[in-house]
């Protein structure tokens, strides 16, 4: 049902004031501006996405469902022997003992990430995923815009509950229960989200889909026959589903981690997304791009997902300091026109020539949103030469990847300027985070959140000078 406008008679700066004043606060933080319920830059509008851009970002869901399955398959099939131990290898390093152990273990070695967000970012030619999330934020907050906007009657991709629906739908298949009880675990490492997980909780419990309870690790309560999830007034509920708000570089410093992994191994309930620490690894990218794993890949997802996964997946490399043969050299990775043999052939590189990004990949709180990454074209070239040296050391401990840099298309978008208390526009480009849930066998889109960043912000995230808004679909859109 297409939204209605409680207030129709709004004008555009009318309509951004609504959404200011009316989304709940404690949803989405920043350092700055926190004493706003929107502490970044609202627009009038959801942000507008042509119909073939929406389409092609709808079926992308089931490509990267099918990327995680082969990803999954792989992985497996290294650590038993039977596909090169490298991958394996890569997948596991700096990660202890008990972390790798739990991706191999027979009770999760089917599981995948029931919820998929890649980070798209729009450029000339369409867009690029520069990363996949399987514990993504924003969940609540994108719900919420979506509410928010359908009270002043713009619709928004997936629904003005899209994310809440689809949240249920997923649980409800992962528990094969029609109405399952959801206990969302949220960690103190991951204490800012428990706004919008609660928001988004809220949101289930509202449309009767589930009983979803937000809590800390230490109010979740162990029997030898199920969890139970402590609500706030003390009474307990048993999980049927257990979702892990939380990275595995966390775990071990998770309250009753052991008890819910036992919980987990022995069937007693169910949890997404599983512990497995492959599926938070950027380094995945540079596997999709090996050229020894060509025929795994065309195997395993077929010509037409293969091509165009690696049509949106960034060339990627992952920084090994290991000498190599002296006849090698780095698949696909020049320094000045020549073929790359040594990571030192990078130090000297004009800016022009450094269109890279260098990322730990993954079981690191410095992988978590912009931390850590470095745009080596931003740097003067001494910080550039120390931030290969920092990747190149840091290897066997946090293993970091080179990947290609896309630049966004610019786009200009409406805003609320609260200080000239009118609406502007703002030059940027746009980084897109669509949800995608896992239902059966197949993904469901559940909205799309859309952050603009200032043309000259190199790296697209949220902040107080970013739009941040959920998607509309519209003939005159990007």
């Amino acid at each position: 049902m297409p939204c209605t406008s409680v207030a129709p008679e709004l004008d555009a700066v009318g309509r951004a004031r609504y959404v200011t004043d009316h989304l709940p606060p404690g949803l989405f933080r920043l350092a700055e501006g926190a004493d706003s319920n929107a502490p970044w830059r609202v627009s009038p509008e959801p942000f507008p996405l042509k119909p073939a851009t929406l389409a092609a970002i709808e079926s992308l869901g089931d490509d990267l469902l099918a990327f995680y399955r082969a990803l999954n398959a792989l992985y497996l099939r290294s650590a038993r022997g039977t596909a090169p131990a490298f991958i394996a290898e890569e997948l596991d390093r700096g990660k202890p003992e008990q972390i790798v152990k739990l991706a191999r273990q027979n009770r999760f070695k089917q599981e995948i990430p029931r919820v998929i967000r890649p980070d798209l970012i729009l450029t000339d030619d369409g867009y690029v995923a520069s990363e996949l999330d399987s514990v993504p934020g924003g969940m609540g907050f994108t719900n919420a815009l979506a509410q928010t906007y359908c009270e002043i009657g713009s619709d928004s991709v997936g629904g003005p509950d899209g994310i809440a629906e689809r949240f249920a739908a997923m649980t409800a298949s992962t528990a094969s229960v029609a109405h399952p009880t959801v206990a969302i675990v949220v960690s103190q490492e991951s204490n800012d989200y428990r706004g919008e997980m609660t928001y988004l909780a809220n949101r289930v419990n509202a449309l009767g889909l589930a009983d979803a309870i937000v809590c800390a690790p230490q109010d979740v309560v162990f029997t030898e026959e199920a969890l139970f999830a402590r609500r706030a007034d003390g009474r307990e509920a048993k999980i049927d589903v257990l979702y892990r708000n939380f990275e595995l570089f966390d775990l071990l410093n998770v309250s009753k981690q052991e008890l819910m992994l036992y919980a987990a191994r022995h069937n007693r309930v169910k949890m997404t997304p599983p512990p497995k620490a492959p599926f938070e690894e950027k380094s995945t990218f540079a596997l999709l791009h090996h050229p020894g794993l060509r025929a795994y890949w065309r195997a395993e997802l077929g010509e037409k997902i293969y091509e165009r996964l690696l049509g949106i997946f960034p060339r990627t490399w992952i920084v090994d300091p290991r000498p190599m043969p002296w006849q090698a050299a780095i698949a696909d990775l020049y320094a000045s026109g020549q073929p790359v043999h040594d990571w030192a052939q990078l130090e000297d590189l004009g800016k022009s020539e450094r269109d890279y990004v260098l990322k730990p990949s993954g079981f690191s709180e410095l992988a978590w949103g912009s931390k850590g990454v470095k745009v080596a074209n931003d740097l003067p070239k001494d910080e550039w030469k120390k931030a290969l040296h920092d990747a190149l050391a840091s290897f066997d401990r946090v293993p970091y990847i080179l990947q290609r840099f896309h630049k966004g298309k610019r786009v200009r978008v409406p805003f609320l300027s609260t200080a000239a208390g009118e609406i502007k526009e703002m030059d940027g480009r746009v980084r897109l985070c669509p949800y995608y849930f896992v239902v059966g066998e197949r993904t469901e889109l559940g909205g799309i959140l859309a952050t603009v960043a200032p043309a000259d912000k190199r790296l697209i995230h949220g902040m107080s000078t970013a739009i941040m808004a959920s998607c509309r679909v519209a003939d005159d859109g990007f």
